[in-house]
């Protein structure tokens, strides 16, 4: 590929070196990253049975945590998984795993959960006697400044996001294979990621990322009914709410989507990602963000920097 149409994906970071010699939280120790394994028999190696969180540090706080906590537990209990954690056992493991590191800010974290080891390799839940498998991956970790200036291709995939009842978008759990080959199909179309439609036919979310159009002014989402409800999502929700821009949550189609005059993708990682073309169809009248995701993008940015101040107690 040339320059100009090189694989992108929404979590490139710069390269900082540091992470080669990061040290892993497993199962109440913190080792080198060449000493952090699990069994072959663990329960989410084998079936995909786990939930994970991603978080992010700024400045020595992680970033919206009673909101992560949420949804991690939710998701845990749905699924009848019995981690031992509590928010404020998490968040130990996080800060201390982050102290280990040398870790302060511009970083993220993978934190997971899994139903752990199984006497035998077969499905039943019954099988994993072993307590949870518990791991917190935390990487020096800044978003590469192409997913800025440049913004993600995205091509519209025919694997699409399911039925609640055969599994729910909702859950963050280590089963991603539907996403992994909606990020295939994207790849193989010469994109960067996909663009997954619900059972309906109606724009939903992207593979990996919650996707958000701005048509005249107004920034339109889908429903939330077959996507994972992303803390970032909300968030630029909220603050549309509190801030006078007109947001939806809504049924919308490609048509709409094409004509769109800005569109972006939410995520911990990235924040707000400015999307520049669908399906071959340049978005917006340049690259980068437009004017409403750049505004939206600076209100999130002082959400995060108010969120840190108030729990280290500093006056904004």
């Amino acid at each position: 590929m040339t320059p100009d149409n090189a694989q992108t994906t929404t979590h490139d970071a710069e390269h900082d070196g540091r992470n080669d010699a990061i040290k892993i939280y497993v199962n109440g120790r913190i080792v080198p990253k060449d000493e952090a394994t699990v069994s072959v028999y663990d329960s989410g190696f084998m079936l995909g049975d786990g939930m994970w969180e991603g978080l992010r540090l700024y400045n020595g706080v992680w970033a919206f945590f009673e909101e992560h906590m949420d949804r991690f537990f939710n998701s845990m209990k749905s699924v009848s998984l019995e981690s031992g954690l509590t928010p404020d056992g998490v968040l130990k493991i996080l800060n201390d795993t982050a102290a280990a590191n040398d870790m302060t800010t511009d970083a993220h974290c993978r934190l997971m959960v899994t139903r752990g080891r199984k006497a035998k390799p077969f499905q039943h839940p019954s099988l994993s006697r072993f307590g949870p498998t518990i791991v917190a991956i935390i990487e020096h970790s800044k978003p590469a400044e192409t997913l800025r200036t440049r913004g993600i291709r995205l091509a519209t995939v025919p694997q699409v996001r399911g039925l609640p009842m055969s599994q729910d978008a909702k859950y963050n759990s280590h089963s991603k294979l539907n996403c992994v080959i909606a990020c295939l199909q994207a790849e193989q179309a010469g994109a960067d990621e996909g663009l997954m439609l619900d059972p309906h036919g109606f724009v939903n979310t992207t593979n990996a990322c919650n996707f958000f159009i701005v048509r005249r002014g107004e920034v339109w989402t889908s429903t939330g009914d077959y996507c994972m409800n992303g803390v970032t999502r909300q968030k630029v929700i909220d603050l549309c709410h509190a801030n006078g821009i007109p947001v939806r949550e809504k049924n919308y189609s490609l048509y709409e989507t094409y004509g769109a005059d800005e569109a972006f993708l939410t995520g911990t990682f990235g924040a707000q990602t400015p999307v520049a073309e669908i399906d071959g169809k340049p978005i917006g009248e340049g690259e980068g963000a437009g004017p409403v995701t750049q505004r939206i993008r600076g209100l999130y940015k002082d959400a995060v920097a108010a969120y840190v101040a108030e729990r280290k107690g500093v006056a904004v």
